[in-house]
């Protein structure tokens, strides 16, 4: 899809069995929401073809496509109530006038919202509209429901709720659904299979654990959750098995170059390291009153630089000696069966070979 000369997608290809849950995720203007848009009608794509169930559909308007659609904002018609929202799709489908209120009952049920039927949208609680917003979506059985980041206006408790209520119910109706977000958590949740998209182009599809343990590349490891960069130059390497001379030492790590391609000592590389797979401990200190870096084979001296409470973790900045500004994040989620680190604290941060992905500085 081409705009003003400036491709918005580049040869994004891509096929989805059905009953699959699949989400879109990308930063924005990464081009996650022209794709959806193009599966969806509203926009034709400057070339290749788009098919739904085997049926090329980029010729078919948006109205005949049997697509249901959930917005951002959910274009609930304020007048009507929550039963004659969902009832609409289905008089302008010219369904049966007889078999209509059963259909809206059948859906209102499905989303828990029976009791509410006679309510009008401002009557209903935010959750609530969105749950008339599915089954408005569902009510006409399309081949496959389309949600653009529809729950990213809510506070974070209930958008976590709601995702679960998404999941729920398409493995309920076993519906194809392809999910558009920026939203890491909610595309590890919810998600048969993730692509995960930067600059028009698709960097990885693959199921969630798969994206989240085994990047394509260092974008997808650090755009999916939380990633410290060490970078460094290229000192040994073995097969998969490869060390990086960093600034504050060497560090040892596990190659994911591109298309196979073997590491070449010398190179400029960048090591990217999850937050939750370090571990930290005052010199010398091992126990259960510390988070234990014995048996880690990656070590190394730093400084706390800032230490913050989350509830279900404590998430510190650490300095690492010899390291100049090299900072890394660090979680832990055992703050209670662990003594926290305060501010200006010397401590060891350890971790394994294994969880320490090395990528070339392409």
């Amino acid at each position: 899809m081409v705009f003003s000369g400036q491709a918005a997608v580049a040869d994004a290809s891509f096929d989805l069995a059905p009953g699959r849950f699949l989400t879109i995720l990308g930063p924005s203007g990464s081009g996650k929401t022209t794709l959806l848009r193009m599966i969806a009608g509203f926009q034709q794509p400057t070339r290749g073809e788009i098919a739904i169930n085997g049926r090329p559909v980029s010729a078919v308007p948006p109205h005949k496509r049997r697509v249901g659609m959930v917005f951002q904002k959910l274009a609930l018609f304020p007048h009507m109530t929550a039963a004659e929202n969902v009832a609409f799709p289905l008089k302008m489908r010219r369904f049966d006038a007889r078999e209509i209120p059963a259909r809206v009952r059948r859906y209102l049920d499905l989303v828990h919202l029976g009791p509410f039927a006679d309510r009008r949208i401002h009557e209903l609680s935010g959750g609530q509209q969105q749950r008339v917003a599915i089954a408005r979506a569902l009510v006409f059985e399309p081949d496959l429901l389309l949600l653009d980041e529809p729950l990213a206006a809510l506070d974070r408790k209930l958008r976590e709720e709601m995702q679960l209520e998404f999941r729920r119910i398409q493995k309920e109706l076993g519906i194809t659904t392809i999910n558009v977000t920026h939203d890491q958590r909610e595309a590890l949740v919810v998600s048969d299979e993730v692509i995960v998209m930067e600059g028009g182009r698709i960097q990885q599809m693959a199921d969630p654990m798969s994206a989240y343990r085994e990047p394509a590349n260092a974008f997808v490891a650090g755009f999916i959750g939380v990633t410290n960069r060490i970078g460094g130059t290229l000192s040994e390497a073995a097969g998969e098995a490869v060390t990086i001379e960093a600034v504050f030492g060497p560090c040892r790590g596990r190659w994911s170059g591109s298309a196979g391609r073997p590491p070449r000592a010398g190179e400029a590389v960048t090591g990217m390291l999850r937050a939750e797979q370090i571990r930290v401990a005052a010199p010398g200190a091992e126990g259960p009153a510390g988070l234990q870096t014995a048996g880690l084979d990656t070590q190394c001296l730093a400084e706390i630089v800032d230490v913050i409470f989350e509830g279900e973790r404590v998430v510190y900045e650490a300095r690492l000696a010899g390291g100049a500004d090299t900072i890394l994040r660090v979680f832990d989620h055992d703050p209670v069966g662990h003594a926290v680190q305060p501010v200006g604290a010397a401590v060891r941060l350890g971790w394994n070979r294994r969880d320490l992905i090395v990528f070339p500085n392409d």
